[in-house]
């Protein structure tokens, strides 16, 4: 399977994030990819407001932000991970930090819900995600033909724990769509997904965003394709916008967990 990885810049302006966003999507198809991703809060990255948190900007799903992906994976029979928007959650100010995974008939098979939020302080900013998210409460695993995937977003990286749940369920990919922040970036963001392939035996595809968001948080970019033995088969630039191309093999996958007698 050909993956695509999609490195954005999305900022406050979220018809224009959508746009942009699409147009990087259909690059990617006319480039062959048959299963494209997008990073966390890809349609917008704006500042919260103080006092409806993100609430103007949550929508459903489907919704604004992913009816159009939904279009364009049923149009090019490929399939689209939507990497993370706000959703709605009903009777509460908070919402969720969601990611949903498309196929290629168009519809959405799974949806995840961030579940470790991102409570930090980065240089001047201090970060609280709990503040205006919802943690979500269940893993999300579904299959993309002869592909098991596992959802997960950005913070979530630093739990192994919480990959655990998909190899046990098989799966063959683990999604790690993020806005990973530089300064931490630097230090960890490599040696984490590394150690989330090794660990499951599985590829880890993480979309990023670079530049800085509302909050003025940079993001590390540097988005890469790892292989199930801890070998980045590619990696983008901590910078610009682009797309990252991959071939996943399910061959390799059976091959590597057998070298250490892992089940397969």
């Amino acid at each position: 399977m050909k993956a695509a990885i999609v490195q954005l810049k999305s900022g406050s302006d979220k018809g224009k994030n959508i746009k942009k966003a699409l147009c990087l999507v259909q690059c990617a198809v006319a480039r062959g990819a048959e299963f494209i991703l997008l990073p966390e809060m890809f349609n917008f990255r704006g500042k919260a407001d103080p006092r409806k948190g993100f609430k103007d900007i949550a929508e459903n799903i489907p919704g604004p932000s992913t009816a159009p992906l939904m279009e364009a994976a049923r149009k090019n029979r490929i399939a689209i991970l939507a990497g993370s928007i706000c959703e709605k959650s009903a009777g509460q100010r908070k919402v969720y930090n969601t990611s949903a995974l498309i196929d290629a008939r168009g519809d959405i098979i799974a949806k995840y819900r961030k579940s470790h939020l991102f409570d930090a302080k980065i240089g001047a900013a201090n970060i609280k995600e709990s503040q205006y998210f919802a943690a979500g409460q269940k893993h999300a695993m579904a299959s993309l033909g002869p592909w098991k995937i596992g959802l997960s977003i950005c913070f979530d990286l630093r739990f192994p724990e919480f990959y655990r749940k998909y190899r046990e369920g098989n799966a063959d990919i683990l999604c790690v769509p993020s806005a990973f922040a530089k300064i931490t970036g630097r230090a960890h963001w490599e040696v984490l997904l590394r150690a989330r392939a090794v660990e499951n035996m599985c590829y880890v595809l993480a979309p990023n965003q670079i530049g800085m968001d509302g909050k003025g948080v940079t993001a590390y970019g540097n988005s890469m394709v790892v292989d199930p033995w801890g070998e980045i088969l590619a990696r983008a630039s901590a910078d610009q916008e682009e797309i990252l191309f991959a071939e996943l093999d399910k061959g390799l996958i059976k091959e590597k967990r057998s070298v250490l007698g892992f089940r397969n």
